[in-house]
């Protein structure tokens, strides 16, 4: 089952690099669902949006899952190229941003 985990991340990963996007999972279930940040090189001036609902396959953007919710996914973009770690718990209080609320859950 672990493999299984595995192979749904790698398939997200491969998906991320369509968007022009390098990300690197943390840690994930067995299901490929992550709780833990992804470590994410941002492009200047670029916009980039984070996935609110949770439910989408391309963690941690937005791939339109939210439709038909409550929930709407967060623009952001950055002034220089950085790496930047992404929340994936939806919790944080600095969205998109990890500020490590998911070590409490």
């Amino acid at each position: 089952m672990q493999q299984y985990g595995l192979s749904k991340s790698l398939n997200r990963i491969d998906k991320n690099f369509k968007f022009g996007v390098e990300i690197r999972m943390s840690e994930s279930s067995n299901t490929g669902q992550t709780f833990s940040p992804i470590e994410v090189k941002l492009e200047a001036g670029k916009d980039y949006y984070w996935c609110a609902c949770g439910q989408s396959k391309s963690q941690p953007f937005c791939d339109g899952s939210h439709k038909n919710t409550e929930f709407t996914p967060k623009k952001f973009s950055v002034a220089e190229n950085k790496t930047a770690w992404l929340c994936t718990c939806k919790k944080t209080s600095n969205a998109p941003y990890c500020d490590g609320t998911h070590r409490k859950l």
